[in-house]
C-alpha cells in the first residue's frame, strides 16, 4: 500500500504529492511545521501543536489557508489513510509558489501538506543506558535575529550542529546561545536535575517552547518535584545529578555524560526514570482519537 499524503485539500499517494520548485519553502525555507506523535490510536496534544503552528504562521505574517478545525481533520484523516495507530506526523505549511525574489507578497497561497509515518530517532537501548553528548561551537540562532519559538522550515542552524555531532560520532549535542548559556539540542529541549530540583532553560534565552517539554514540567509538578525555568551554563550540566532531553520524536531520553564528564552516577537517574514512565503513561492514554 503506498504512503498517503494530505496535500492542499486532498489525500493522494506519495508519488503524486508534489509541490512547485518555485515554492518559497523550497527556495528559502520560508514556512512553518510541526512534528506530532500518535500513540495507541490517539494523537498526543494535537491542540497544542496546532495552536503553535498557527502562532508561528502569524509571527512570520503568513495566513494559513484553512481553518483550525479543518487542519485538525486533515491530520486525523492522513493518519487513518495510512492505517496507523502509533506514528510520527509531519505537518508543513510553506509560503507557497512565487517568483525567484524574496517578497512573500508574490506567493498568493501557502501550500499545506501532512505526512504520517513511523520514526525512530534513537536506538531503544539508549533509553535504558543513556546518551553521551557534547557541546558544539555552532551557536543557536539569537532570538533577536529569528525567534526560535517560530518552528520554521529553515533548520540550517540545527543541521550545522548535527553535522558536528556526526563528525564526532555523537547521537546529539548541546547548543549554546550567543551569551554562552545552554539552550537545547539540535532537535530537543534539555533538563538538568540538581539536589532534587528540575531545571530547564527559560524561553527568553532563545529556545523552542517544546510540547513535550511542557508536558514533562506538568508531570514533574504533579509529583511535587520543584521545577524552575532558569539560565544555566555547561558547568551546571557537568555537575548535575541527572540530565535528560525531551522532544516529540525523542520523547524523554537520559543523558549520562557531556563533553566527557560523567553526569551523576553515569547511569539514568531515579527522577529521570520516573518521568520517562509517567510521560509514556500519559502519551499512551490521552489525546485526540484517530
Amino acid at each position: 500500500m503506498p504512503k498517503m499524503i494530505y496535500l492542499d485539500g486532498a489525500i493522494v499517494p506519495e508519488a503524486d504529492a508534489k509541490i512547485s520548485v518555485l515554492d518559497h519553502g523550497v527556495l528559502y525555507g520560508d514556512g512553518v511545521f510541526e512534528g506530532i506523535r500518535g500513540y495507541n490510536g490517539r494523537i498526543f496534544r494535537l491542540d497544542e501543536h496546532l495552536d503553535r503552528l498557527y502562532e508561528s504562521a502569524r509571527s512570520i505574517s503568513m495566513d494559513i489557508p484553512i481553518e483550525w478545525a479543518e487542519m485538525e481533520k486533515a491530520v486525523v484523516d492522513t493518519v487513518n489513510a495510512n492505517g496507523l495507530r502509533d506514528c510520527y506526523i509531519r505537518l508543513v505549511v510553506t509560503r507557497g509558489p512565487g517568483d525567484l525574489g524574496l517578497d512573500p507578497r508574490k506567493c498568493p497561497r501557502p501550500t499545506v501538506f501532512v505526512i504520517a509515518d513511523r520514526i525512530t530517532l534513537f536506538p531503544a537501548e539508549l533509553y535504558d543506558k543513556g546518551l553521551a553528548v557534547m557541546s558544539v561551537s555552532t551557536r543557536r540562532t539569537a532570538p533577536d535575529a529569528l525567534s526560535p519559538r517560530v518552528k520554521s522550515l529553515n533548520y540550517l542552524n540545527n543541521i550545522m550542529a548535527k553535522i558536528l555531532a556526526n563528525i564526532a560520532g555523537m547521537p546529539e549535542v548541546i547548543m549554546l546561545n550567543p551569551q554562552g548559556y545552554v539552550v537545547e539540542g539540535t532537535g530537543d529541549n534539555i533538563f538538568i536535575i540538581r539536589k532534587g530540583k528540575l531545571m530547564t532553560p527559560p524561553l527568553y534565552l532563545g529556545i523552542l517552547e517544546g510540547i513535550t517539554r511542557n508536558a514533562v514540567m506538568e508531570i514533574a509538578r504533579s509529583m511535587d518535584i520543584e521545577v524552575a525555568e532558569e539560565a544555566f551554563a555547561l558547568h551546571d550540566v557537568y555537575v548535575a545529578d541527572e540530565c535528560f532531553l525531551t522532544g516529540t520524536a525523542a520523547e524523554v531520553i537520559p543523558v549520562v555524560s557531556a563533553d566527557g564528564r560523567r553526569i551523576g552516577s553515569g547511569e539514568p537517574g531515579p527522577i529521570t526514570k520516573k518521568l520517562i514512565r509517567a510521560f509514556r503513561d500519559l502519551a499512551n492514554s490521552t489525546g485526540t482519537p484517530i
